[in-house]
């Protein structure tokens, strides 16, 4: 998939993509037939059924699984809106590419190969408060990048990002997705303090304000007041929709990315689960209002996809138990009556 025009990318989100009804019945009876009381592994046997409807099959299973981690570099940053400077963000690319960083050994401890896409790191998007983040052709440039990381034959994509500023991005796209203003939906992101919060709150109202007019399409959104990164995970998710490939979310700035996508078209997000919830404060926020729930909530606020490869462990023991148990017949073992 390349998103060309932005009629491709509206095109995409009304596609109607469905998970398959019959492996979700086959599954459901399969878990209704496994050696323990119904429903006694809880989210695990959710989550099982949930990856048979997008993998199409009875039995889903994680042979091949990725983690597309997009990098970005932020114009808002001028606004001190960060702890740190925007090089950092290429200085953690490095890292990733080295092997060095958190999501590594993360996604060697889920068994999930790595992707790492760094955008035009030299060429950070415009300030945002006074211009669209992006061009129209920036954003289906980056929106591609996205959609080039997921190719059929993936059995779990996780996604995640790195970029400077890129939580006051969140915010914006937040607020102006979900409603609600700079103040419901800035925190401390990589540990600004209480003054550096308030530079950030009056950044996204003025973005919000500045782009007031614009159309409220998910496409103008991600273009206005987005980033490189966020854009290009809209752009996986999108194909990844169109693949049913299931995908894991990570934290804020990972499912601020698809807020633009479900105000458009709910649908569009029904083969993502959230991996967890941060504690960037308006992430439990952003999920309720996404109608996920999230997998694991372990204080976690890194980024990088690190939250979502962590939730890939369970995603594969969820698998694992729905696969491998024994069903009461073959055990040889009275079921309820």
């Amino acid at each position: 998939m390349t998103f060309a025009t932005i009629a491709d990318v509206e095109a995409a989100l009304a596609a109607s993509i469905a998970p398959d009804a019959e492996a979700i019945a086959q599954a459901r009876a399969r878990q209704a037939q496994l050696t323990k009381p119904p429903g006694s592994l809880g989210r695990l046997e959710e989550i099982a059924v949930f990856f048979a409807g997008w993998q199409g099959r009875a039995r889903p299973r994680i042979g091949r699984g990725r983690v597309a981690v997009f990098a970005g570099n932020h114009g808002i940053v001028a606004h001190n809106v960060s702890a740190f400077p925007a090089a950092v963000t290429a200085q953690m690319v490095a890292t990733f590419e080295h092997g060095g960083a958190a999501i590594n050994a993360l996604a060697r401890a889920a068994g999930l190969d790595l992707k790492v896409v760094a955008l035009d790191l030299d060429r950070p998007t415009a300030d945002f408060t006074t211009a669209p983040a992006m061009t129209e052709a920036e954003c289906l440039a980056a929106l591609s990048a996205g959609a080039a990381t997921v190719e059929a034959g993936l059995d779990l994509l996780v996604l995640g990002e790195m970029g400077i500023g890129n939580t006051t991005a969140a915010a914006a796209l937040c607020a102006r997705s979900l409603g609600g203003d700079g103040s419901t939906w800035v925190g401390p992101g990589t540990g600004i303090d209480d003054a550096g919060i308030a530079r950030k709150v009056a950044v996204v109202d003025r973005a919000i304000a500045h782009h007031a007019d614009a159309p409220m399409t998910a496409f103008e959104t991600l273009r206005r007041v987005g980033g490189r990164e966020i854009a290009a995970i809209a752009g996986a998710v999108l194909r990844a929709r169109e693949l049913r490939v299931p995908v894991l979310l990570d934290g804020f700035i990972c499912c601020s990315a698809v807020a633009p996508l479900a105000a458009a078209a709910p649908a569009s997000i029904a083969h993502c689960l959230a991996g967890h919830c941060s504690a960037e404060p308006g992430h439990a926020r952003l999920l309720a209002a996404l109608g996920l729930e999230p997998i694991l909530q372990l204080d976690m606020r890194l980024g990088e996809a690190s939250g979502a490869a962590v939730a890939a462990g369970v995603v594969r023991a969820a698998l694992a138990a729905h696969d491998g148990m024994a069903t009461f017949t073959e055990a040889g073992v009275s079921g309820a009556g």
